[in-house]
């Protein structure tokens, strides 16, 4: 078998900015897996946070041997992008190897659309109150927040989309103090969800805290291992085929986590459609679903994902699996 790495890099449809910063483009990295006959991709989308770069997550896939399995990845690579490009490319190859679609080969039944949140970008009050107006046809808007002053921006984005839910994404930009004081808030102005409030290393301090809207665990949360630290302190996690290294560790943490009562988000990176496709089999059920990646984009892969008003549909096999 033979693995290959590429470089992508697609433009934004607009700047996107969140607490931690800008950008104006999304860098991937491609993965292609053939068996001589058929072609498998994934992508994967390397992230500073958890101290990824191109370059080094370039020389994890390219370090691999040329003959393994699925199973073989949890072995020779950690959670994160670089098992989780080989691990949906392999995905890819299987199903077309054995003439089926990935959800068959994982027993899943076969997928439905699912409605997902549009990401509003991190800006001025004004700004956020023109971009929740321009979407406020969308049933769920998810808002980039994570500083000190995001109440006129909240306020703002409520006044300008007042049917659509929305969900509040702080990237860890927030205090307890400042979360403790933005609750009550929350709630008036109908959020139905916090995301990742607390830095991941101080979010002991949520342990006790009162939660009138549910908290989900974003960067708290990448694989299995994470479950046992969330416990009390979060109501939900979302899952990224990023964090977790691949659909095949998503798939047994979206199973594990709802054994253990969380409810259950599927989000992600800012990538192309072949970066969601696999997400889409995470996400069924899911609930909020947010993974508007390609909906960011100024450009796409060349079968992209179909968004209607039902939502974000299962790939074309010429896409991924």
């Amino acid at each position: 078998m033979r693995i290959e790495v590429s470089r992508d890099v697609f433009k934004l449809a607009q700047v996107f900015t969140i607490s931690r910063g800008s950008r104006t483009e999304a860098q991937v990295l491609t993965v292609t897996v053939s068996d001589g006959l058929h072609l498998g991709r994934g992508e994967c989308v390397p992230y500073a946070r958890y101290g990824e770069t191109l370059d080094s997550v370039t020389a994890e896939i390219e370090g691999l041997p040329a003959d393994l399995s699925r199973l073989d990845l949890y072995d020779l690579l950690p959670a994160g992008a670089a098992r989780n490009a080989v691990d949906c490319a392999l995905w890819d190859l299987e199903a077309k190897q054995a003439g089926k679609r990935a959800w068959e080969l994982a027993g899943l039944p076969a997928p439905g659309p699912e409605i997902t949140a549009y990401t509003l970008s991190l800006d001025t009050p004004g700004a956020m109150q023109a971009q929740a107006t321009q979407n406020a046809f969308r049933p769920l808007l998810k808002i980039k927040l994570g500083t000190p002053d995001d109440m006129p921006r909240l306020e703002a984005v409520r006044a300008g989309a007042p049917t659509s839910r929305i969900i509040v994404d702080a990237n860890e930009g927030w205090s307890a103090e400042v979360y403790t004081d933005l609750a009550p808030h929350l709630v008036r102005l109908g959020v139905d969800l916090v995301e990742q409030p607390l830095p991941a290393g101080d979010d002991d301090a949520l342990l006790g805290m009162a939660r009138p809207v549910p908290v989900c665990a974003d960067e708290s949360c990448h694989d299995r291992a994470s479950l046992a630290a969330l416990k009390g302190k979060y109501d939900m996690i979302n899952i990224k085929i990023d964090k977790t290294g691949g659909l095949t560790e998503a798939l047994a943490l979206r199973e594990a986590a709802i054994a253990q009562g969380y409810g259950i988000m599927v989000g992600c990176m800012v990538g192309s459609s072949l970066a969601m496709a696999p997400a889409t089999l995470v996400a069924q059920g899911a609930a909020v679903v947010d993974l508007d990646g390609p909906l960011l984009l100024a450009e796409d892969r060349a079968t992209p994902l179909n968004f209607d008003d039902a939502g974000i549909h299962p790939p074309a096999s010429e896409l991924w699996g």
